[in-house]
């Protein structure tokens, strides 16, 4: 049997369950279906994906859940302490209540997939599947076959969201599961508002989390969007975001990446209209043998467009890291500003990373830089600090936390920013001083 063939055999087997459905999803299903089938999952033959195996995936066994059975306890131990509009799944599915959602402003709305469907479908259907086709990747057409479950995100023109909207997705213990989420917002003009997708789960959960977000600005929309994924190392995430700005937009996206066995980030961003600006900042953080893999891409297909990218990995013992960022400016698109910068510190001889900085420019009056630096701790600042009264140990975990405090300082919620100082401290060698570094790390964020 193929590897694609165990994931079609579950999607026949669940096709009593979309009998109902409208036909417009049915089609969509039935193209997603085929696209997969026609595909495939990628090889490292593919340039895409020559420096990670999705092996482990494809020839997983992965069934759907049905139920959420997990306790508000449960729940409370693996969610972000900050204060949100909330919307929660469990392995996939609608936790009505673990979400909080009663109290949206006016002009904001925040409805789990589901439900948008049986509201509104026609209007939920436009802007779905616009950005990522099934012919994004052989993983947006298998979440399109199994699309059921996700999160809509609609804000009003001139909407200000005081209180960001946290989707929690959580990941049980037990037999495996996978889950397709399907994320859409849209941003009215001139709206401001924080989306904040959360993975996490159990400890001993074996999970596939295969995510597709579309994300779309009107004029002069602010949107700020972290993804945090902290999902635990038995788990496999692989996530397709793709932006479309319109003029004076501002997006900015925090990928912060801590967890899971596998993780594969595709960003894309469509600057589509004269003073577009994206910002997108990066950490990520691998030990044992973890793999955390990176490709961003900005398109800057308007004049007067303007981009700025810095992204930051730290690997340890035998972890490997990918990043891959491109710059493209289409011909034409005169006068704009594109950087990007990736810097990586490996704290093990063992530990690799794979680079791959771009720039594709089609237009003659740019400013653009990109470059990547690779290396260990800076063995003068280690001296310089043990000059102080520093020991070693504590001297160079310190300097790793700084290296990651240069991306956690442009992160707007001290929540998540502490949350992510924390674990990384706490998942340093143990010669790095582990417990008091993170007594240090609490002290300086009182």
């Amino acid at each position: 049997m193929s590897d694609t063939q165990t994931f079609l055999d579950t999607l026949k087997a669940r096709s009593a369950q979309y009998s109902g459905e409208p036909s417009w999803i049915a089609a969509r299903r039935q193209a997603g279906a085929a696209r997969f089938e026609a595909m495939g999952f990628p090889t490292r033959r593919d340039e895409e994906w020559k420096y990670t195996d999705v092996r482990a995936i494809a020839r997983g066994h992965f069934g759907l859940a049905d139920d959420v059975d997990f306790s508000k306890a449960q729940a409370a131990t693996l969610s972000l302490p900050v204060e949100a509009h909330r919307l929660s799944f469990v392995d996939g599915v609608f936790a009505p209540a673990l979400s909080d959602i009663d109290a949206l402003p006016q002009g904001v709305q925040v409805l789990p997939l589901s439900k948008a469907l049986e509201k509104n479908h026609e209007a939920v259907g436009g802007p779905l599947g616009r950005l990522i086709s099934v012919d994004f990747s052989a993983f947006a057409a298998l979440n399109t076959a199994f699309m059921e479950e996700g999160a809509v995100i609609r804000i009003a023109q001139g909407t200000v969201v005081e209180k960001p909207i946290v989707l929690q997705f959580l990941s049980r213990e037990g037999e495996a599961k996978m889950c397709h989420p399907r994320i859409l917002v849209e941003a009215g003009s001139r709206c401001e508002a924080t989306v904040i997708e959360h993975y996490a789960g159990e400890a001993s959960a074996t999970n596939f989390t295969n995510v597709v977000a579309e994300l779309m600005l009107d004029r002069g929309a602010i949107l700020h969007h972290y993804k945090l994924q902290e999902a635990p190392l038995g788990d496999f995430h692989v996530a397709s975001i793709h932006v479309e700005q319109s003029r004076d937009s501002v997006y900015t996206s925090y990928n912060l990446n801590l967890g899971g066995g596998l993780a594969r980030n595709d960003i894309i961003a469509d600057l589509n209209g004269e003073n577009a600006y994206t910002n997108l900042y990066g950490l990520f953080f691998g030990q044992g043998r973890q793999h955390v893999d990176n490709h961003t891409k900005v398109n800057h297909n308007a004049p007067l467009t303007f981009s700025n990218e810095n992204y930051k990995g730290i690997l340890g013992d035998r972890a490997h890291g990918v990043f891959n960022g491109r710059v493209y400016v289409k011909r034409d698109s005169q006068k704009i500003e594109g950087f990007q910068s990736n810097q990586n510190l490996l704290l093990s001889d063992r530990a690799h990373i794979d680079a791959k900085p771009e720039l594709e420019i089609y237009a003659d009056d740019v400013k653009c830089s990109h470059g990547t630096t690779t290396g260990q701790l800076d063995e003068e600042a280690v001296y310089a600090l043990r000059t102080r009264g520093i020991d070693e140990a504590t001297a160079r975990g310190l300097l790793t936390l700084a290296f990651a405090g240069e991306v956690l300082e442009q992160v707007g919620l001290d929540e998540i920013s502490e949350r992510v100082e924390l674990a990384v401290a706490g998942k340093l060698p143990e010669r790095f001083n582990l417990a008091g570094l993170v007594e240090i790390a609490a002290a300086l964020n009182e």
